[in-house]
């Protein structure tokens, strides 16, 4: 009974698989159901500024963001950190030379299209308005 009662308590105490969201079949519910969060545009200091950050937040398990403007396919690749596989938050954005957004001429943007193509090859697109994803 005393060793039926270490053995219980030692597995209780053990933690918890921490669930990393590196792979497609991690990140593709998420990236699914905010969707419509994937991107941003903000006219600032000139500029349309056109942020990715909430689709990168969830990059690992993402082979390629693609985007197009203004009725253009979604062909452009968008610059990605790395996937920090091995470390506590592996999803975290890191480096300044890669940024979360691009810059384009104020007011040009009027509507993205963006294709999620996660590590599986699976794909995920989107298309959005301006004013759906504008803000202040």
């Amino acid at each position: 009974m005393l060793r039926i009662s270490l053995a219980l308590l030692l597995l209780g105490a053990a933690p918890a698989m921490a669930q990393t969201y590196t792979t497609a079949a991690e990140v593709k519910p998420i990236l699914t159901m905010n969707k419509a969060s994937w991107i941003a545009v903000r006219p600032f200091d000139g500029k349309d500024i056109l942020y990715f950050t909430n689709a990168l937040a969830w990059r690992c398990g993402v082979s390629e963001i693609r985007y197009g403007v203004n009725g253009a396919k979604a062909e452009t690749v968008l610059a990605m950190e790395p996937c920090y596989e091995g470390e506590a938050v592996p999803n975290a954005l890191k480096m300044e030379s890669i940024q979360p957004y691009v810059t384009l001429p104020l007011n040009s943007i009027d509507t993205v299209s963006v294709v999620v193509v996660f590590d599986d090859g699976s794909e995920e697109p989107a298309e959005y308005e301006r004013k759906s994803v504008l803000t202040p």
